[in-house]
């Protein structure tokens, strides 16, 4: 166990911004928020460097695409104060058509990657990234993969009938 419970982390960030984040769950530990695009940098920065939180160690960056909910694109940050041994994970949810959401690059240089490929995979726009661009798909590619705008199979293949697998 870490040195700060989630209780006291949770009642820190609350006192920092009253009303702002909302606890989604606690899953296996993990502390769990959600909160806006417009907080989510003041959020990062209070967590990284509040002498006491040290969440110094950006762990991931990545989204998650909900088709069936209103807020559609969730970019999702995992925290790690390496000095109190806790993690925190925090959501943004997005409008599909919205994808925009500030860098996180200023606080630490290793989002950069991280970033891009959320940009790649999802279609997530970092407003202020410093060169955001695909990485590992091929540059004119329309689509984002990760996303669940196709079916997962073609209903109209014929090689994968029953009958040919002798049902």
């Amino acid at each position: 166990m870490g040195k700060i419970s989630n209780e006291e982390l949770l009642k820190k960030i609350n006192d920092k911004f009253p009303e702002q984040l909302t606890v989604v769950g606690e899953p296996f530990g993990l502390l769990t928020l959600e909160t806006g695009r417009e907080q989510i940098i003041a959020v990062l920065d209070f967590l990284k460097n509040d002498p006491a939180l040290q969440f110094i160690f950006l762990t991931d960056i990545t989204a998650i695409h909900y088709p069936e909910q209103e807020k559609q694109i969730g970019v999702i940050y995992h925290l790690h104060s390496l000095v109190n041994n806790v993690r925190v994970r925090l959501k943004v949810f997005l409008v599909d058509g919205d994808v925009n959401i500030p860098t996180a690059t200023d606080l630490w240089h290793g989002a950069n990657w991280m970033e891009r490929e959320t940009y790649d995979f999802f279609g997530v726009n970092f407003v202020g990234h410093p060169d955001l661009r695909r990485i590992l798909n091929v540059d004119d590619m329309t689509a984002f993969p990760m996303r669940k705008e196709f079916p997962l199979e073609d209903p109209n293949r014929v090689d994968k009938k029953d009958y040919f697998f002798g049902r």
